[in-house]
């Protein structure tokens, strides 16, 4: 499924063009990937109406792929053929530590062409082998949504017992939460979202408590993670926060649909007394090689909403208006 442009989807409904591409060929130390499932996440609605756009055009969507190797590039090592693994986000960068912002950084669907096809190539050290116990549809979802929330998990900072919030309750904030049940079985978890379809699912998923965007918590929180791509919820957030709190944003754009609510910013309710704000930019290697492996002995049980990938179009539309319960997935058979 091509991406030929950069449109909004209020405008256009069919972003995507269906079309025939020749099979990668995977070069030094690379591997392909016949591709089995892709998540559809909310940075390809960034990507489609240009807030994070693609370098070039046309390209290939989709960072959260799971298939079977089946080619090995010269050198290749860590793989071998049928081997089943997982793409997300980071397709190559520095290796580093800091590779998550280093100007190395290579997106997975945006820079390079990903896994909304039947086959993609990656570098073999950012392919990573899926825990037998995850068939396809359910382990896309932790490429991605999964290994980013980890990797805000982390950076919360929380210690057992301390209370987290989580603002936005779609296919990352449900992995948070079942993930964060298991590192900190005595920490409370809060969940505000708009929907009340999506409150209710945080409840069946364990949450102590789930509100309104806009709602003031019984309790105030050690910690926010925000996964929305609106400014409403990072104000309000910080209105939940106690004293020398963190609120971390999972998100890699923020719309202006809604930044006017930035006028409803004071200093002293929000920001004061040391409370802060942490940014989540992108995801490196040993936060999906880390999360794998836990999201498999929890175990997380993604929710998932199927369609093949001639339906990409209408999944992403789906996504735009906030028709969402966990994540959404495409399959290529």
């Amino acid at each position: 499924m091509l991406l030929n442009k950069i449109v909004s989807l209020d405008d256009d409904d069919s972003p995507l063009e269906l079309a025939d591409l020749p099979v990668p060929e995977p070069g030094r130390g690379e591997v392909r990937v016949r591709v089995a499932a892709c998540g559809v996440c909310h940075t390809e609605l960034d990507e489609i109406e240009g807030r994070t756009a693609p370098p070039k055009l046309p390209v290939v969507l989709g960072h959260e792929v799971v298939g079977r190797v089946d080619a090995l590039g010269a050198d290749v090592t860590r793989h071998k053929l049928d081997d089943r693994v997982g793409v997300g986000w980071i397709h190559h960068s520095s290796g580093e530590k800091d590779e998550n912002i280093s100007p190395k950084f290579c997106a997975t669907g945006r820079d390079v062409n990903g896994g909304y096809a039947e086959y993609m190539t990656v570098p073999e050290d950012y392919a990573y082998p899926i825990p037998k116990i995850f068939c396809d549809e359910a382990a896309a979802p932790l490429l991605c949504a999964g290994g980013v929330g980890y990797r805000s998990l982390r950076l919360c900072q929380l210690e057992d017992g301390q209370r987290l919030g989580l603002t936005g309750f779609g296919g990352s904030a449900h992995l948070v939460l079942q993930t964060a049940r298991h590192l900190y079985p005595r920490s409370e978890v809060y969940v505000f979202a708009r929907d009340r379809a999506a409150r209710a699912f945080a409840s069946e998923l364990g949450a102590v408590w789930a509100g309104d965007t806009a709602d003031c918590a019984p309790k105030k929180l050690d910690a926010i993670i925000d996964t929305t791509p609106a400014w409403k919820p990072v104000v309000e957030a910080l209105a939940n926060l106690r004293p020398g709190g963190r609120l971390v944003i999972n998100a890699i754009r923020k719309e202006d649909r809604d930044k006017d609510y930035l006028q409803n910013l004071s200093y002293h309710r929000h920001l004061w007394l040391e409370r802060e704000i942490k940014s989540v930019a992108n995801v490196t290697q040993r936060d999906i090689a880390e999360f794998l492996p836990l999201a498999a002995a929890i175990p997380i049980r993604p929710e998932v909403q199927i369609y093949p990938l001639e339906e990409a179009n209408r999944a992403l539309l789906e996504l735009k208006r906030g028709k969402i319960r966990g994540a959404k997935v495409l399959t290529m058979v």
